[in-house]
């Protein structure tokens, strides 16, 4: 009886060599704007210990209650993996001081993240994430280069259209103290008409309620009272700077005071950019301030603000809008066949030549050996630019004959010391 196979979790995916291309796209796109911008990148461990996360994100929030994947380790210590950045990079900066002595750091991080949820579309268990993290600033103007950092890089991508900022301010402590209270007053005669998870939320996360995607409940909050009738002076006034810059900028927002994030650390501005190409799963990118996570986690109080945004489901927008540049998916340059006897080793040492010369060439050496027939069908399956054909009596000679897949296109015959700069010409053009 044959071994079963083995297969990835689900909700866990790999990335096959024809999709990384745009992976490393999107993600080269990113880091090029977050360069622009002054900040540095930061790697953190993908395990960390469990109640990292139920001191930042809160014990009563659904990430922490159903979705963390946490374990005992053999010395019986309780770890997680993350299932999000920010308490991680907090945790990193408080450890290794670097939020001391008036830093105020500007960070950025890339990689997966963990969360057991339903597997959908745009939604995994394993994600990946590309977070951003500023220190040490308590005032509106970098909660406003964060957004103009994300509008950037969406005119890069050519999806600005196709996204909008929901906005809101979410106040002070004391304001979502005073807020949740007038909500659940009002929402309490109403307890048996809300949706399941707003029932339990209503006695442990009001404020999530507002979040709610079920349509009862929404029609509900139609008539609760609005939160920024409750905001602090404060508040208010750190909103008003941030919509002025905004304004001024150019990018346009929408104010959306059900707006409130699903993790407790926020405080103040809290922003998602939506799309409405995605289905259900609209959220491209999302952050706020958070400046009493620094505090809460055993540090002295910060400001800070941040945002994370999920790879796999801009790489999926990217695809739906066809926006992609065709020179993402060009695999190879050059694939040089090795067609007698002795061309194997000559082979190799012209693909070392001509990548010394001209190194942004992207070459493939064919290896294996096999008939003319059999090397040409591998030469056209790998999609690259040209194919240089070597025998035996080429070697000889110290040529090449160079074809172009193009229809029409005429072999070239060149000695081996011209090859490198002609081909660096040509796939220029």
């Amino acid at each position: 009886m044959a071994n079963k196979k083995i297969k990835a979790i689900r909700g866990m995916n790999d990335v096959l060599p024809s999709q990384t291309p745009v992976w490393q796209y999107l993600e080269s796109s990113v880091k090029a704007v977050l360069a622009g911008y002054g900040y540095k990148e930061i790697r953190m461990p993908i395990v960390e210990q469990t109640h990292l996360f139920k001191r930042s994100i809160g014990e009563v929030t659904d990430i922490v209650e159903k979705e963390m994947y946490t374990f005992e380790d053999r010395n019986g210590d309780s770890l997680t993996l993350r299932p999000e950045g920010t308490a991680s990079c907090v945790r990193a900066c408080e450890e290794h001081a670097l939020l001391t002595n008036n830093q105020s750091p500007r960070l950025w991080y890339l990689g997966p993240m963990f969360r057991h949820e339903r597997p959908q579309k745009g939604r995994y268990r394993q994600f990946f994430q590309i977070g951003v993290e500023t220190f040490g600033i308590a005032t509106p103007d970098i909660d406003a280069e964060t957004i103009l950092l994300t509008a950037r890089l969406w005119q890069q991508l050519g999806i600005q259209d196709a996204v909008e900022l929901q906005l809101n301010t979410i106040g002070s402590a004391q304001t979502r103290i005073d807020y949740k209270a007038a909500l659940v007053e009002y929402l309490t005669p109403f307890k048996d008409q809300l949706d399941e998870d707003s029932q339990r939320r209503l006695e442990t996360n009001p404020l999530r309620i507002l979040d709610s995607k079920d349509r009862n409940t929404q029609q509900l909050l139609n008539d609760a009272p609005e939160l920024h009738a409750f905001l602090d002076d404060e508040s208010r006034e750190h909103f008003a700077k941030l919509t002025q810059i905004l304004d001024a900028a150019g990018v346009q927002y929408q104010i959306n005071q059900r707006l409130v994030r699903g993790l407790d650390y926020y405080g103040k501005t809290v922003f998602e950019w939506v799309t409405d190409k995605l289905g259900s799963q609209g959220t491209v990118c999302a952050g706020g301030r958070y400046d009493g996570l620094v505090e809460q986690l055993g540090g002295k109080p910060t400001p800070a603000v941040g945002f994370a945004m999920g790879i796999e489901r801009l790489i999926l927008l990217l695809e739906t809008l066809d926006v992609i540049p065709a020179a993402v998916n060009t695999t190879l340059d050059v694939y040089i066949t090795a067609l007698g006897s002795d061309t194997d080793q000559a082979a190799l040492l012209l693909a070392d030549k001509i990548r010394q010369q001209q190194p942004q060439l992207r070459i493939q050496t064919h290896c294996g050996g096999g008939s003319y027939k059999s090397q040409m069908k591998k030469a056209q399956s790998s999609s690259a630019h040209f194919v240089i054909l070597m025998e035996d009596d080429d070697v000889a000679a110290q040529r090449v004959r160079i074809k172009s897949f193009t229809e029409d296109s005429e072999q070239v015959e060149l000695n081996n010391d011209a090859v490198a700069n002609w081909l660096a010409t040509e796939i220029s053009k």
